[in-house]
């Protein structure tokens, strides 16, 4: 079944009976007849195959979800089973976003691999929202909600944003009192293609709808509007994470009260996130569990910001 079920789904994924043959690393018939065996195993046409591509049926389509979750319960079944090794070894390979990677990720990894020693980490930093399964990933970090999946989620951090701009840019142009003063000021935009609608949304402003802010410099790289905003380029509306540092230094200043508190409270968070059955579930478990350790309740960053 485990196989039929692989062969099913490595069919899905390619559309073609030969690319899955060649992935699995099977003959062609040898394909075809775990499928036949699929079909006549769950009693319905899982495909209707032509010379070149397959297509789903009905059934094909109903049953694909539910083939993914086998997989995936059979082969987390099959590491624990198997799991007689208790140093993990082998290769772990994380995505994270940028900006966050470096800040929050990277400076840490040392210590995950000095506790353990036979593990190599391949860490992509990417902000385009990555296929696990596609590219061989096993844990990603994701910013924000979470769409319906069959990944497994594991809650890091509250993910919130702090309106900001430096001493210079406020002494220039004035400190706005309430966010509906910001449609007179030189605000940043975030452009990309994971951008935000709700980027310039203030709790209880506007009733939560964003504010049509203006300004001459819009980017894709918060690490850049970070920088700007330092230098006085206008108004920014920074996650924390990102942000927290400048705050502590004094090199941006929050509008609308304490950088603890603020009023862009948002409500989703940033996530590991993993794909059950990917690989060896060990692995990608500690290292989640060491971003979390280290991360802490609340985070070291919002910590931080209480303090000022």
């Amino acid at each position: 079944m485990f196989d039929a079920l692989h062969c099913f789904l490595a069919v899905v994924d390619s559309g073609n009976l030969s690319r899955a043959a060649k992935t699995l690393q099977l003959a062609v018939s040898s394909v075809s007849r775990r499928i036949d065996w699929l079909e006549a195993e769950v009693g319905a046409k899982l495909f209707v195959r032509g010379s070149r591509v397959v297509l789903l049926t009905d059934a094909g389509e109903r049953f694909v979800p539910r083939a993914r979750h086998l997989v995936a319960e059979l082969a987390e079944a099959k590491a624990a089973v198997t799991a007689v090794d208790p140093e993990p070894r082998g290769v772990l390979t994380v995505t994270a976003p940028r900006a966050f990677g470096r800040r929050h990720i990277a400076p840490v990894l040392g210590e995950f691999l000095h506790r353990y020693p036979l593990l190599e980490l391949e860490l992509q930093l990417n902000d385009d929202v990555v296929d696990l399964a596609a590219q061989r990933v096993d844990v990603a970090i994701r910013l924000g909600p979470l769409p319906d999946s069959d990944l497994l989620a594991t809650w890091l951090a509250p993910r919130r944003r702090i309106a900001c701009a430096s001493p210079t840019y406020l002494e220039r142009h004035g400190t706005p009192a309430t966010p509906l003063d910001l449609l007179d000021h030189h605000c940043m935009s975030y452009v990309s293609r994971s951008a935000l609608a709700c980027w310039w949304t203030f709790e209880g402003v506007n009733r939560n709808k964003p504010l049509q802010v203006s300004g001459a410099l819009r980017s894709d790289d918060v690490d850049f509007m970070l920088d700007a905003a330092i230098g006085g380029a206008g108004v920014a509306h920074l996650p924390s994470w990102l942000a927290s540092e400048a705050l502590v230094a004094g090199q941006l200043v929050a509008l609308f009260g304490p950088a603890s508190q603020g009023l862009s409270v948002v409500t989703d968070g940033i996530h590991a996130v993993r794909l059950p059955g990917r690989s060896h579930p060990v692995k990608a478990q500690l290292f989640t569990a060491y971003l979390r350790e280290h991360v802490g309740t609340p985070p070291y960053w919002e910590s931080a910001l209480a303090a000022l």
